[in-house]
């Protein structure tokens, strides 16, 4: 009997050990650090912008969050800031950059924001991938379907190149951290901010890679050199870049709107009307006042300084897009907020992201989900 009693034990003991490396292997298989910022999305908000501080700001909006990294794992998503890099071999290239901020004078590139006038006169974009996190040559060339805003900046004659003030600790007053989502909430979020009358064509080559070559030597390298084994090439072993990644993948983009953004619920809005009408981006559709003194529909703010550590978060009143005071924001928000008139935070147990007032009516779990009707799609 004790035989019998003891092979069964060493059987289940031995089944719970394969089953657990069972997981651990898909899960390894199924995601990547790329994963957790979509370079459509930034390409995206990037050609809304009406300049480069409205695109950092676009980027590290607490309601939109377009981001899901967080490198230095603290379960908080990293700040991005946006620098613009002078060294520059030609007049009419702008070479703007996406640093994750990891730690104090710690910083890691994510990304680069590539914007180069050829000699017709026509403007061309690239958004590129940091080959650490995402492989050699991972671009999207968008060609928005109307001229942004942004191009009248860069080329206006009052023009300075942009070097974000926000470092870690001291952030603006619109921003707070939150926690990273899982992936498929993840690709259901993100799918809401990319603007699909646009067109997002994955090339393989550089426009701007003299410019780039120039600046390479100063670029913000901390984690890569933390973590030299944890490059692309390393997680990735025989995949070039993450566009040959997500080729070998099975069909996973199934949670993207690809009728085009309904902002029915991305930022509180509560208009039934898809958003399909890029003479409507981001910064006229909707008129609010947010964290911080954040208006959208003119796209002004301030900028208080919000240290990541300080536990009061301020408070929220009624709908979220009002807020009641200058909003401290900061990093690791352990102290909570309190919430009233039915607004719920993301974390909210009480069913979907929202309980009466959430982004929208409809049904997620509470009161208010993510989409009207039916959940989030």
């Amino acid at each position: 009997m004790k035989t019998k009693i003891f092979l069964t034990s060493l059987m289940s003991l031995l089944f719970a050990t394969l089953s657990a490396q069972d997981r651990t292997t898909v899960n390894a298989m199924s995601s990547d650090i790329s994963d957790n910022l979509d370079l459509k999305a930034v390409a995206s908000i990037f050609g809304e912008s009406k300049d480069l501080a409205d695109f950092e700001q676009r980027l590290n909006d607490p309601k939109a969050q377009i981001s899901n990294l967080d490198l230095n794992n603290d379960n908080q998503v990293d700040y991005l800031r946006v620098i613009e890099s002078t060294e520059k071999t030609e007049t009419n290239t702008h070479l703007v950059i996406i640093q994750a901020v990891l730690g104090q004078n710690q910083y890691q590139d994510v990304a680069t924001v590539e914007v180069q006038k050829d000699p017709t006169n026509q403007v061309h974009v690239q958004v590129v991938g940091d080959t650490y996190l995402y492989g050699n040559n991972y671009i999207y060339e968008p060609e928005y379907a109307y001229a942004p805003v942004i191009f009248n900046w860069f080329w206006s004659p009052f023009y300075r190149p942009y070097y974000s003030s926000w470092y870690w600790g001291y952030y603006p007053s619109y921003y707070y951290a939150w926690n990273p989502f899982p992936l498929f909430r993840y690709r259901h979020n993100i799918g809401l901010f990319i603007n699909y009358n646009n067109h997002y064509n994955y090339a393989n080559y550089r426009r701007c890679e003299s410019a780039y070559n120039n600046y390479y030597g100063r670029r913000g390298n901390y984690y890569e050199r933390q973590y030299p084994n944890r490059s692309f090439a390393s997680r990735n072993a025989g995949i070039g870049n993450r566009h040959d990644l997500e080729q070998s993948r099975p069909r996973h983009d199934v949670a993207y709107n690809q009728s085009g953004r309904n902002y029915n619920n991305a930022r509180g809005n509560s208009s039934e009307n898809t958003r399909n009408n890029m003479n409507s981006p981001r910064n006229n559709s909707v008129n609010q006042t947010s964290r911080g003194g954040y208006s959208q529909g003119n796209t002004s703010y301030t900028s208080n300084s919000a240290p990541r550590y300080n536990n009061n978060q301020g408070s929220y009143q009624g709908n979220r897009a009002t807020q009641n005071n200058s909003y401290s924001a900061p990093r690791n928000n352990g102290g909570g907020g309190s919430y009233s008139g039915g607004s719920s935070p993301r974390s909210s147990g009480g069913g979907g992201y929202s309980g009466g007032g959430g982004h929208s009516s409809g049904g997620n779990g509470g009161g208010g989900g993510r989409s009207s009707g039916g959940g989030r799609r």
